[in-house]
């Protein structure tokens, strides 16, 4: 299926169209299921509903059905490294404009991690961060510069509770 860090990966794949309903609807619909089961550990299976068009090769299925992998380690990468998931905003342009700084933040990591492969092919969003905030230019701050920069950011906060909690008595 794929180069793996422990050598390839193969797997055996079965493909067959079903037919599901959700009870609502007034006819099922057919879908591709591809089921997954890596040869070095064949008591595991992973199922996948597809809505790929039905002339969709098994081979490609499979390579589909893989790609999940990369996906959910993305996303992990994303959430330990750059802030993924510490989002706290109030407002859906608040989150768009989050997610694109998280989304370049990623990008500029896996162009560095390329870039330095051949020297250090190990290298991790991680490590990129670590030298971040060592070469980066810093000025220490003081204790009271914290904890003042702490209350406008509680001052703010509780203005948009307040805020929301009023729009929220409006519409009521």
């Amino acid at each position: 299926m794929r180069e793996g860090t422990k050598g390839p990966l193969q797997v055996d794949i079965l493909h067959r169209r079903v037919w599901l309903w959700d009870g609502q609807e007034a006819q099922a619909h057919r879908w591709p299921l591809i089921v997954r089961r890596d040869v070095a550990t064949p008591t595991e299976l992973k199922y996948s509903l597809s809505n790929a068009p039905a002339e969709t090769s098994v081979s490609r299925l499979a390579f589909m059905q893989g790609q999940r992998y990369w996906v959910e380690r993305a996303l992990q990468t994303g959430k330990q490294d750059v802030g993924l998931g510490d989002y706290q905003v109030r407002s859906w342009r608040g989150w768009h404009h989050h997610m694109a700084l998280v989304m370049m933040a990623m990008l500029f990591q896996l162009e560095e991690r390329l870039r330095h492969r051949p020297t250090h092919p190990l290298l991790s969003g991680r490590d990129i961060r670590a030298l971040l905030n060592q070469c980066l230019p810093r000025r220490d701050t003081t204790l009271e510069e914290v904890l003042r920069q702490m209350e406008v950011r509680h001052r703010k906060r509780q203005a948009a509770i307040d805020s929301a909690y009023r729009k929220q008595q409006l519409n009521e």
